[in-house]
């Protein structure tokens, strides 16, 4: 039964605990962490269907009677989306508890999921991917801070990693996972059973998630308040670069792995799974070193990545060679998520959701501006090139965040950051 204030006082004794960890000094509870596990896998399911179509794009194309270019429109419209998405929900949520955003995002992606498996057409599919572009930029911008306030302050970096260990787990699990589902049962089992996932999420989140309630609400002004402050402005200049380099390299790993490292589908196939599994245990180590120092965890990082993209020019060709940039890269991939939103959330500590709503927003730009860049070198260039050119782009980045990233006045550490 509902009260007047629209709460479920069953669900939210159950979800008491979890309360209580957020608001005390103690260890968080098992129910604390079961919360953050929800978001945790809630990121797992949301990744997956975003990049999901990549393994299935011909097999989706036949089936919906366009060709494979068309169908590449489920890959770039989210993103579009999803910049767009984050600003607008958050002024849009006002104070509306995030729970409540939460558990509607994730009926969202639901819906998406389910809307892809049953689609008649590609019109229905595309409608399906735009409602996923609305649940992946709101998501980003709500699940981090959410995450952080249901533990105490010295858990709050533990609570992030593990929510964007989500991103790596999807990567080195997901996407194979619903590749193999297609080519076993066909693409529609592949968005049915990310749906049935993404449903047994919503139990745990109805279940465990306790009231979390924003600061205050957040106006259309206050989406500029990031911009006003130095170390905001600092961490999105970086952005820019760091993920433009990042993904105008990345989107050809696959082929630099074939054409420069000379190696077969076999070898080319263990490598994805080892560049996923070492940026699975980047992000957790991401966790601790966040910590201790967001500035010098994002300046290791990008010197981490621009080392691995100079690399591939200078250290030969074969198994080893090509294992040695994809750890090296792997690693900083697994830091990339944690150290930039660290950033955003220590420099504006008391507008942290404006602040990840802005940098959801300087992700997807700095994505689609990083593909584009990559797909003109490369038809250009060749490979080699264009990881040299990303290698600068990420260099720019890491001297960014070396000079210009010194707080003035001393920022607050994240572990620090008061709910």
């Amino acid at each position: 039964m509902m009260n007047s204030s629209g709460s479920n006082p069953c669900i939210d004794d159950l979800a008491a605990p979890a309360r209580e960890a957020a608001t005390s000094d103690a260890a968080p509870t098992r129910s604390a962490w079961l919360a953050v596990g929800s978001i945790a896998v809630g990121t797992f399911a949301m990744v997956s269907t975003e990049f999901m179509p990549i393994g299935l794009l011909t097999d989706i194309a036949r089936g919906l009677n366009v060709s494979d270019g068309t169908a590449g429109l489920m890959i770039t419209m989210p993103g579009v989306l999803a910049a767009f998405a984050g600003p607008a929900l958050i002024v849009a949520s006002g104070r509306l508890d995030r729970r409540t955003v939460l558990i509607a995002l994730t009926l969202l992606l639901i819906g998406s999921n389910l809307l892809a498996a049953f689609a008649p057409n590609f019109t229905t599919m595309l409608v399906a991917r735009l409602m996923l572009g609305l649940a992946v930029g709101g998501f980003w911008t709500f699940a981090p801070a959410a995450a952080t306030q249901l533990v105490p302050d010295a858990s709050k970096a533990r609570a992030m990693s593990l929510v964007l260990a989500g991103v790596s787990a999807a990567t080195v699990l997901g996407v194979p996972a619903g590749s193999w589902l297609g080519s076993m049962f066909g693409w529609r089992a592949s968005f049915a059973v990310t749906g049935a996932l993404a449903a047994a999420v919503l139990l745990v989140q109805l279940w465990l998630l306790p009231a979390i309630p924003p600061q205050r609400a957040i106006g259309a002004r206050d989406l500029l308040t990031p911009l006003t402050r130095r170390m905001a402005q600092v961490g999105l200049l970086a952005v820019l670069f760091f993920i433009a380099g990042h993904f105008a390299a990345y989107t050809y790993l696959k082929p630099l792995l074939q054409q420069v490292f000379g190696l077969q589908a076999n070898a080319v196939s263990t490598l994805l799974l080892v560049y996923g599994a070492v940026g699975f245990i980047g992000t957790f180590l991401g966790g601790s070193l966040v910590a201790r120092s967001v500035r010098g965890t994002t300046l290791l990082a990008a010197l981490m990545l621009a080392t691995a993209l100079l690399l591939t020019t200078v250290i030969g060709t074969g198994m080893v060679a090509g294992a040695v940039v994809v750890v090296i890269w792997g690693v900083a991939f697994g830091l990339i998520p944690v150290a930039l939103t660290g950033w955003m959330m220590e420099a504006v500590p008391d507008a942290q959701e404006a602040g990840q709503a802005l940098l959801v927003t300087g992700f997807q730009v700095a994505i689609a501006s990083g593909a584009l860049i990559g797909g003109l070198m490369v038809d250009s260039r060749g490979i080699s090139p264009t990881m040299v050119l990303s290698g600068v782009l990420v260099l720019i980045a890491a001297l960014i965040v070396g000079t210009l990233g010194r707080a003035r006045g001393g920022a607050a550490p994240l572990a620090a950051i008061p709910e």
